[in-house]
């Protein structure tokens, strides 16, 4: 499967950005999908996933209450909307697909897309 995410961009804190990550190849619903970011200087790190099938999403803590993963299959396409967004968000934001059925670590991830950046000024 190949992933491709857009959407980011500068945003003041406070304000919302909604990513997208288009899916081509094998059937998108078939896996577990997520969102991953990573910082200058820091490790990439786990921001949200939603399972195959149902729909079943985790979140990191960090996020937790103010951004929302979600995914339309018949548009291959799995979005992460970000709302009250703060300085410490800005990062590349990284989509992934997984062959497991939900995944949160980064290794259980298989396919990567290019990344998109998201900046935050205060």
């Amino acid at each position: 499967v190949q992933l491709q995410a857009f959407g980011g961009g500068l945003v003041q804190a406070g304000g919302s950005l909604r990513l997208s990550c288009a899916a081509s190849g094998r059937t998108f619903s078939s896996y577990g999908m997520g969102w991953f970011r990573q910082a200058p200087g820091k490790e990439r790190e786990f921001v949200a996933a939603i399972s195959r099938g149902i729909g079943t999403t985790y979140y990191a803590d960090s996020v937790k209450g103010r951004f929302t993963i979600s995914n339309d299959n018949a548009a291959n396409t799995v979005y992460l909307q970000m709302n009250s967004l703060k300085p410490e968000d800005a990062a590349v934001y990284y989509c992934a697909a997984s062959r497991r059925g939900m995944a949160i670590k980064l290794p259980e991830y298989h396919y990567w897309g290019q990344g998109t950046q998201v900046t935050v000024s205060s």
